[in-house]
């Protein structure tokens, strides 16, 4: 036995098995936690990415609706619908003089 040569990995890998279970065990739970922590990291980083591209879409999309509101205000408008049935639709008012009025019996 005195002429065996063993590796420094190995002599301090026994050592550790026999003597410190405790720490060692501890340095396993240490470095899981660590591999946790960064994972939870990266994955809450990648949800509130992908929380602000919808809160800029829910922003695009609201403006949008406004405008949309503002175009139908636009073209609801009384006097628009009067000069188009006028222009387009060549429509008049009518004369009291003119009114026919039809009476079913």
């Amino acid at each position: 036995m005195a002429g065996e040569r063993h590796g420094l990995a190995g002599i301090i890998g026994s050592d550790l098995l026999r003597n410190a279970k405790i720490p060692l065990i501890l340095l396993v739970a240490v470095v899981v936690s660590a591999i946790v922590v960064v994972t939870t990291t990266h994955e809450t980083r990648l949800l509130i990415a992908e929380k602000e591209h919808l809160v800029l879409e829910r922003d695009a999309l609201d403006i949008e609706w406004r405008n949309l509101i503002l175009e139908e205000n636009a073209l609801s408008e009384q006097s628009r619908v009067e000069r188009v049935a006028v222009e387009k639709m060549h429509m008049q008012h009518v004369n009291p003089a003119q009114e026919n009025v039809v009476v079913l019996q």
